[in-house]
């Protein structure tokens, strides 16, 4: 359980994939174009939400791929390429940009931290017209999703909380999300309409939201 209420934090830092973009099946469909490539079995969004995992590398291990004669890198490759040519067609999540000027108007502090390559992170960002709302923004400096606690303790440095890490809270949609914040030693919830689903996310035993709307209802 949180030690308080979400509007009681006063820094919120916030996943980007799957927790404000709603790109889970974008994601799936990509893969599932690699995979039909291959001559390999195709698999449901309900399927992707059920092993999808960081590293990603693990991952399209479950989804079929075994490496024996193409690399992760350059299957990994494929996909960002893809991922860059339709992203434009994802939209953020009901409620997301409606959460971020609650918790504006409640003086909280918000971050991002995100998995994603920072330079593309930023521009997708400014399209959606939401980079304000945000002090910082962390990303990778590569294109493989390998994990982000090391962007995530770079966070924490810059974020003044004078030793008082109970005011930090992390929203998220994955098990990595928790495993970041855990980590780093503060809060996080998570919600399950993202990239893994509700049953993975509950047994970690920490808060699950069901959506965005229901972040919002509990801002007030």
């Amino acid at each position: 359980m949180l030690k308080k209420q979400i509007k009681e934090y006063s820094n919120i830092i916030w996943d980007w994939n799957g927790t404000l973009l709603n790109d889970v099946h974008l994601c799936a469909d990509i893969m599932n174009g690699l995979l039909s490539k291959r001559n390999l079995p195709v698999i449901t969004v309900d399927r992707y939400r059920e092993i999808f995992t960081f590293p990603v590398k693990d991952y399209y291990i479950s989804a079929g791929h075994s490496f024996e004669n193409e690399s992760f890198e350059k299957i990994g490759m494929e996909f960002i390429v893809e991922y860059e040519k339709r992203k434009s067609i994802c939209s953020l999540y009901p409620f997301a940009e409606d959460v971020l000027k609650r918790m504006k108007s409640l003086n909280m502090k918000q971050y991002l931290l995100s998995a994603y390559k920072l330079e593309s992170l930023i521009e997708i960002i400014e399209k959606y017209g939401i980079s304000d709302y945000f002090l910082s923004i962390k990303g990778l400096d590569h294109v493989y999703a390998d994990g982000k606690l090391e962007q995530g303790r770079q966070l924490m440095s810059e974020i003044s909380v004078n030793g008082d890490k109970e005011s930090v809270l992390l929203i998220g949609d994955t098990v990595h999300d928790f495993e970041v914040a855990d980590e780093l030693g503060i809060d996080c919830i998570l919600i399950s309409e993202g990239h893994q689903d509700e049953k993975k996310l509950m047994n970690i035993g920490i808060p699950v939201i069901k959506n965005m709307g229901s972040l919002y209802v509990l801002l007030n």
